[in-house]
């Protein structure tokens, strides 16, 4: 697959690059100007990358906003790893329970919930005013299971409509699975299997201590007892999480997501 490397841009410089001097070009679309998108696309960057977050309680120790700001993070590092993507700016609202009654997430302060109708449409407004810009292929990366059957179906629905189009749809599956997947057998290789539950557990801290550890209140988790249902920590132990551990997940999140993307790529040119 033709690789491209977008001149005209490289002296935006991503928040992500390491030095000045090994800097990656800026791939975040909410940073650049309609001038710079324009000749981006025209440079070859025609697949746009939508991160899909949600604002939610995720326990008494990590922050709300944990599933946007992982999934901007993962998202400029999948972008700028195949060099020719740009990354929409996240999407943070998603359903995440009933108002009324209040269900799921939405049980605690902190969370934000917004239909499932609302969020689809979101979706496909979205991904349409990518397609007429001239981007080839949309795809969205989900940080949360709840909404991911909609958001995958979402993007079947738009690959269909655009059959005549050229233009492409699609969710990266990789990006998602591989978290319940390889990324928790490594961590149960380590012994950790019982650290592990399904929502603010080890994984999801350690996680998120990867990307950015201002999120984690660290200090309180480290003294705190077990945290369980009543407080919004669905199984497993937080308390042992790392960045260290963290770092294995997130490689492995990007890797499944570039591939998945890759393989897009190839079969729609």
């Amino acid at each position: 697959m033709r690789r491209f490397r977008f001149f005209p841009l490289a002296a935006a410089l991503s928040v992500l690059a390491p030095c000045a001097a090994h800097a990656a070009p800026q791939v975040e679309f909410q940073r650049l100007t309609w001038t710079e998108i324009r000749d981006a696309l025209h440079a070859g960057y025609d697949t746009i990358i939508v991160p899909v977050g949600g604002t939610e309680q995720s326990g008494p120790y990590i922050a709300v906003g944990k599933h946007n700001v992982r999934a901007q993070a993962l998202g400029d590092r999948i972008a700028q790893e195949l060099g020719n993507a740009l990354v929409a700016p996240v999407i943070a609202y998603v359903p995440e329970g009933s108002t009324s009654p209040r269900t799921s997430h939405m049980r605690f302060p902190g969370t934000i919930s917004i239909p499932a109708s609302v969020f689809t449409g979101l979706l496909k407004g979205a991904a349409e005013s990518f397609r007429v810009q001239g981007f080839r292929l949309v795809v969205f990366i989900g940080d949360h299971g709840g909404y991911r059957h909609d958001m995958c179906r979402t993007a079947a629905e738009l690959d269909k409509a655009w059959a005549a189009s050229g233009a492409h749809a699609a969710c990266s599956d990789g990006y998602y699975t591989v978290v319940g997947g390889a990324y928790a057998q490594a961590l149960r290789a380590k012994g950790l299997g019982a650290d592990i539950g399904t929502h603010a557990d080890l994984s999801d801290t350690s996680l998120m201590l990867a990307v950015d550890p201002s999120m984690v209140r660290s200090t309180a988790l480290k003294a705190a007892a077990k945290p369980g249902v009543s407080e919004g920590v669905y199984g497993g132990d937080p308390r042992y999480a790392t960045a260290e551990l963290g770092r294995i997940g997130i490689d492995m999140q990007v890797k499944a997501a570039v591939a998945d993307i890759r393989a897009l790529q190839a079969r729609g040119r």
